[in-house]
């Protein structure tokens, strides 16, 4: 079963009185452990299918299916649990609370969730160990360089353990040698956990490290192709590096 799936889906705006097609038409599917990047030129869609894909907005037409079921056929309180338990969002900026520690921002999901304080703890402290900020628990984020803020906003996806982790143009503030870092931790959490990765991006650097690249070009999927064979994505071995 696909983990999700789009049908003929149209999204469209009006802006005034000129209605604005975001996406027209775009079939599309999202299978457990992909790792998929979106690309297009600015204004092609890409924000708008990764709301779409995370429930946090609903189609003009057409059908988005989430495990088998309709989103459209889910009430508000479905959708909300669906969205805290499947999905992590990495978006930009990194929406960090400026006055917690990177712990406490972690650990911000999981009171949406019944756990003991011993379980959020717990849960928290393997997200931060999983992206290697153990060490960094009590830092503020203005503490923190930009690739290790990003690496807090990525653990507080994973913390409520999500099918599903969607980001915004994950590396566009950070440099080549961070931005090739966050691919890399990426990738090992894609490998080591099957956690789901769907992003956007604008740098073609990272295009060589994905399962499939889906291009959008005024509101129409028009490529998806695979990975190079040779790119190490299949076989599961990815180190880890050191984000500065």
């Amino acid at each position: 079963m696909n983990l999700i799936e789009f049908v003929s889906v149209r999204k469209s705006y009006w802006l005034g009185e000129t209605e604005v097609t975001a996406l027209d038409g775009v079939d599309f599917t999202v299978q457990r452990g992909d790792f998929v990047a979106i690309t297009g030129p600015s204004g092609s869609g890409k924000t708008t299918m990764l709301n779409l894909l995370g429930c946090l907005d609903t189609p003009s037409a057409g059908e988005v299916r989430v495990l088998g079921q309709a989103v459209s056929s889910l009430d508000e309180r479905e959708l909300d649990q669906l969205r805290s338990r499947s999905v992590g969002l990495v978006l930009q900026p990194f929406d960090l609370v400026p006055v917690l520690t990177a712990f406490e921002n972690v650990a911000l999901p999981l009171h949406l969730h019944r756990l003991s304080r011993t379980q959020m703890q717990q849960r928290t402290q393997e997200a931060l160990r999983s992206v290697g900020l153990e060490r960094h628990a009590g830092f503020r984020p203005d503490q923190l360089s930009g690739g290790q803020r990003q690496r807090v906003a990525f653990a507080r996806a994973l913390v409520t353990r999500p099918d599903l982790i969607l980001a915004d143009e994950p590396t566009a503030r950070l440099d080549s040698t961070n931005a090739l870092a966050l691919v890399e931790l990426m990738k090992q959490l894609n490998a080591q956990s099957g956690v789901t990765f769907v992003f956007s991006t604008h740098d073609d650097r990272l295009l060589r490290h994905v399962t499939r690249i889906v291009d959008l070009r005024d509101g129409k999927l028009s490529v998806t192709r695979g990975a190079r064979p040779d790119d190490g994505v299949a076989s599961g071995r990815y180190r880890l590096l050191e984000v500065v």
